[in-house]
């Protein structure tokens, strides 16, 4: 397992993304809460950055923190608080990774700026959407695609990927793309992890004052519809391979799942489907 550090980019040679962009108008998804649990299993399946989040994560002490963190992190790379948050943000990012390393569970050394796993991580945030755009929607369309994976490409940069690791095209991404998960991916105590929690509903927010029970009866529900389309979302292989549950009578529950999100998304007005397309402003 390669320690590779990457090399950070020139700052003047980043671009960021922002009002009027692809990812505003179409990458910012409400279907896209569908595959959160999938991306998460794919981030932490790679061997580098399941090691680094049983070693060093905090997600088990506090779950909604870290939650609120990571979706705070997202949006300033993704140009909401302006391009020069955005650009300090990938910078941070590249600092708090950069004391992230150790030996895994198999002798293993990795550090967390190795440039296939801090690609790997960034990659998921375009399969992640890209897949859910190819089962919950009717049609995918060629060029919005381009568009949302020429952005991709730029908050590649964003992050300080180096650039000779970074797909230049989309059949190169996705070829990469299954290339790692049928050959890199992996079980391990982080994707195991990951599934037992996901067996029980999330812990009561911080900022609501209901009774563990109560959240429990609304949570249920919700995880089990989670667990339905984290499994439905995943290459068969790696379903497998996580040790995953799948059969005839849950792909059935999840054809009707696609079928009924397919019938929403065509009736809810465009605020809700892409909530930032309108946007023109950025937040302070």
């Amino acid at each position: 397992m390669t320690t590779t550090q990457p090399e950070p980019a020139p700052t003047s040679a980043l671009r960021t993304v922002g009002p009027g962009s692809a990812t505003w108008r179409w990458g910012v998804d409400w279907r896209v809460a569908l595959a959160s649990r999938a991306v998460l299993l794919l981030e932490v399946a790679h061997p580098v950055v399941g090691a680094g989040v049983i070693d060093h994560s905090e997600f088990l002490s506090d779950r909604w923190a870290r939650i609120s963190r990571t979706f705070a992190s997202a949006r300033r790379v993704a140009g909401f608080h302006g391009p020069d948050a955005a650009v300090a943000e990938g910078q941070r990012l590249r600092e708090v990774h950069r004391t992230i390393s150790g030996v895994d569970a198999h002798g293993r050394p990795y550090h967390a700026l190795n440039a296939d796993a801090y690609l790997w991580v960034h990659a998921t945030g375009y399969a992640g959407p890209a897949v859910v755009r190819r089962a919950f929607g009717d049609r995918v369309e060629a060029d919005r695609e381009e568009a949302l994976f020429r952005e991709w490409q730029d908050l590649a940069g964003i992050l300080r990927i180096p650039g000779r690791v970074v797909p230049r095209t989309r059949a190169e991404f996705w070829t990469y793309y299954e290339h790692t998960v049928e050959t890199v991916l992996e079980r391990n105590a982080a994707t195991d992890l990951i599934l037992e929690l996901d067996r029980k509903p999330m812990p009561v927010p911080p900022n609501l004052t209901v009774p563990q029970p109560v959240w429990n009866g609304l949570a249920t529900p919700l995880a089990a519809l989670l667990r339905l389309t984290t499994a439905g979302m995943l290459a068969p292989t790696l379903r497998a391979r996580l040790g995953v549950p799948w059969s005839s009578a849950r792909e059935k529950r999840f054809g009707r799942v696609v079928s009924t999100v397919r019938v929403l998304d065509r009736l809810l007005p465009e605020r809700i489907r892409h909530p930032a397309a309108e946007r023109t402003d950025v937040l302070p």
